[in-house]
């Protein structure tokens, strides 16, 4: 698996046509990363309109995630098989015309199958953009490269949930997706104009095919399974039952014919160093918690809080403000600070957050919501450089495409996986505090026999009276599933601190990582 090789020295570039090479694959990343977020205050309005669940309009940001990751470990043969700025530009125009048919779509079934197409295309965009990124900046400037591309991909989910809030309140939600054709063909056309001299030689190099049908194979029929379970009724259906296992026995394939291959699409050896181990399965776990609390926050502000997308979008937006400010520090100082005790202040951090978000209730005002929200900035800042640092720590540079490819694989995919499990736990555990508080609706309750009278004396009929008591009670019982999560995340998160301590001491330079929340 790789996120593709360098290419082969080249003149840097100066002045003005550097910073218009730096804007124009910074667009298409920003654009990539930008749709990782945009729909996520989106999905009510998207269920509604397509006339399905909420937890039906996950797939729209699970569906991305998924193919997104499987299309990965293809960067490094496309590029050095067809050449990097190619690959580079045929993924941003195919990305542009998927954004266009998504917002075209009729159906929930097209969108979802517009958004795989999406993710598929996508695939190679964040790890080429950075690679040709680096072409055009100095050996000695490669940090500030580094920063620059870091700097992109922690923007974009500040304004994700801005931009997708705004639009789908004050156009309609298929815009999302249809903002990205300016932007991409901008970027594209930039490309091109300053890249295009800069090609690299293709070369005929083999693919594991075989491996890379297993990975489509497990990973698909798995993420099918989470994003069906609850919808059929899990194990009682033979369907799930039929993916479980299709899952479970395609991963067991695909560990054997990796770890036998020459060219694995994946090269799962990595993961026999103790720090490449730790510091993916630290970094995977974690955001697949972060990007689970990120999809299901605006959900309960939008359905059960009664916010707009606009004003959930609000809510969530501020979540990189600190980022931006405290990253540059922290990417100066990994080098001489041991990246556990950064990863150990990142992980404490979220699990502060949580832990604030376990207080909420029905009456939590904007305040109160938005205070963990900005919060989480610093644990954001703290959270990627130092993970990745000790991932990567003492490999050696052959093998850095592999392992950047790898660990962002393992990344996203656990992100998808983290929605998933977190909208299905969500509802599990609002039905038994429904079920719970319902109890409490008898005659022999003072308050609620007080509370139904006083409906009835409103002008209610006895049944619109508990139909709304009923509304009242979903209110509470959704909050109280959220905060169930919430606590649960926190709990995890101080799991994690323990966790990073098995890595042993980075040993070797500091390399240059690829950042961002992906």
């Amino acid at each position: 698996m790789s996120s593709a090789a360098p290419p082969q020295a080249l003149p840097p570039l100066y002045g003005a046509e550097r910073w218009v090479a730096t804007i124009s694959v910074s667009l298409a990343t920003f654009m990539n990363v930008l749709d990782s977020s945009v729909a996520n205050v989106s999905i009510p309005a998207i269920a509604g309109d397509l006339g399905v669940s909420p937890a039906q309009g996950t797939w729209v940001i699970t569906s991305f995630a998924v193919a997104n990751a499987i299309s990965m470990p293809l960067t490094g043969w496309l590029a050095m098989r067809f050449g990097a700025v190619r690959v580079f530009l045929v993924s941003t125009l195919l990305f542009v015309a998927a954004s266009w048919l998504c917002g075209l779509a009729p159906t929930i079934e097209a969108l979802v199958g517009f958004r795989v197409l999406q993710g598929l295309v996508a695939g190679p965009m964040i790890p080429l953009s950075q690679t040709l990124l680096l072409s055009v900046y100095p050996p000695a400037l490669a940090g500030l490269a580094t920063a620059l591309f870091g700097m992109t991909v922690l923007v974009a989910p500040v304004v994700g949930p801005l931009l997708g809030g705004w639009i789908t309140d004050h156009i309609a939600w298929p815009w999302i997706f249809y903002i990205n054709v300016p932007i991409g063909l901008a970027a594209a056309l930039l490309t091109w104009h300053l890249f295009r001299a800069r090609q690299t030689a293709p070369r005929r190099i083999p693919l594991d095919r075989i491996g890379l049908g297993l990975l489509v194979l497990w990973v698909g029929a798995m993420q099918l399974m989470l994003d069906k379970g609850k919808e059929l009724d899990w194990f009682a259906s033979v369907e799930i039952v039929a993916l479980a296992l299709t899952a479970v026995v395609g991963f067991a394939f695909f560990l054997v014919w990796e770890l036998g291959a020459a060219h694995p699409v994946v090269d799962l050896r990595l993961f026999a160093r103790r720090n490449f181990l730790v510091g993916t399965l630290a970094l995977s776990v974690a955001y697949g918690l972060v990007f689970g609390n990120v999809v299901l926050l605006p959900l309960w502000l939008q359905q059960y809080m009664g916010y707009t997308a606009t004003w959930a979008g609000l809510a969530m937006a501020p979540v990189g403000l600190l980022a931006i400010l405290l990253s540059p520090w922290v990417g100066h100082n990994v080098g001489r600070i041991d990246p556990r005790w950064l990863a150990t202040t990142a992980f404490l951090g979220f699990a502060a957050v949580m832990w604030m978000r376990t207080l909420f209730s029905t009456q939590a005002d904007f305040e109160t919501i938005l205070l963990p929200t900005l919060l989480q900035g610093i644990a954001m800042a703290f959270f990627f450089i130092p993970l990745q640092a000790i991932a990567y720590a003492g490999l050696a540079p052959a093998r850095m495409p592999s392992a950047t490819g790898l660990n962002n694989f393992v990344r996203i995919t656990a992100g998808a996986v983290g929605t998933s499990v977190f909208t299905t736990l969500w509802d599990s555990r609002a039905s038994l505090h429904h079920a719970q508080l319902a109890e409490h609706v008898n005659p022999a309750n003072p308050a609620a026999m007080q509370a139904l009278a006083q409906l009835r004396a409103a002008g209610y009929t006895q049944e619109q009276a508990l139909a709304q008591i009923n509304r009242l009670i979903d209110q509470q019982a959704f909050t109280l599933a959220a905060n169930d999560l919430f606590w649960l995340s926190s709990m995890l998160f101080v799991a994690l601190v323990l966790l990073v301590w098995f890595s042993g001491r980075r040993q070797g330079p500091m390399l240059a990582v690829e950042g961002g929340a992906h």
